[in-house]
């Protein structure tokens, strides 16, 4: 099913919306998980490892979600099609891939906030948690491979691609 001009405008806003409010989610976490290991202030370390769990629940997730739905919907509804060409797979199991590592990690989040909420810890014990830097530097490398293949849409069609193009070939010429 192909959407309407409107519509598929509608959901490329969408879609686009998401995805680049989900990579600038991911450099706020990044510059705060930055803060908390360069700042000497325990204060501000606390502060910026308490700041860490809102933007991950109320940003970075629904921002992943929004991103992987608006997605399905711009492939199941353009040409593009959700198996038909390699980039859009790659697209797609990149984004699933990022969004469970994500659900994943909101689990030692939760550790870490209830670490950094302990007045005694020190600001060693605390900069000894890293803040998920390692997984905010790789999710910033994952969504900009998916911007990349976005952008220059590399070429290969799958099997099904071709066979579907085969189809509707053979249905134009007769």
């Amino acid at each position: 099913m192909t959407m309407t001009t409107g519509l598929r405008k509608f959901a490329l806003t969408a879609h686009i919306t998401a995805s680049v409010g989900w990579l600038g989610a991911i450099i706020a976490y990044l510059s705060l998980a930055v803060v908390t290991q360069t700042s000497q202030d325990t204060q501000m370390v606390r502060a910026a490892y308490l700041s860490l769990e809102p933007i991950t629940g109320y940003v970075l997730v629904p921002l992943a979600f929004a991103s992987l739905l608006t997605g399905l919907v711009m492939s199941l509804g353009t040409p593009w099609g959700l198996f038909r060409h390699y980039w859009v797979v790659f697209k797609l199991l990149l984004t699933v891939f990022a969004t469970y590592t994500l659900l994943g990690f909101t689990q030692s989040m939760s550790r870490m906030i209830g670490v950094a909420s302990d007045p005694t810890t020190s600001v060693a014990d605390l900069r000894a948690m890293g803040a998920g830097m390692d997984h905010a530097v790789g999710a910033l490398v994952v969504l900009l491979l998916i911007t990349i293949l976005s952008v220059y849409k590399p070429k290969g069609m799958t099997r099904y691609g071709w066979r579907k193009q085969q189809q509707k070939r053979e249905v134009s010429q007769s």
